[in-house]
């Protein structure tokens, strides 16, 4: 796993860690914090990492307010602590 990998993962955990309970991000919520201004590029990167984090058994990935199979969703998903 790439540091940039690490750094994701890690930062969706702190951004949760840091919200109520129940609460939900963005996979691109993620992406700014670790690549700024240049985020868009680290899209795909910090949703593999939210499915690293899934498989983990750390987060859920919800649209709609349901959970959902990130490998299969399309559109706007959001992260949430179990």
């Amino acid at each position: 796993m790439s540091d940039v990998d690490s750094r994701l993962q890690r930062t969706i955990l702190d951004l949760l860690a840091d919200r109520r309970p129940g609460a939900t991000i963005c996979p691109s919520d993620a992406a700014r914090s670790v690549g700024g201004a240049d985020w868009r590029p680290l899209m795909d990167p910090a949703r593999a990492a939210a499915q690293r984090l899934v498989d983990a058994g750390e987060v859920v990935v919800t649209q709609r307010g349901q959970v959902v199979d990130l490998a299969t969703a399309r559109g706007p998903v959001r992260i949430r602590r179990v």
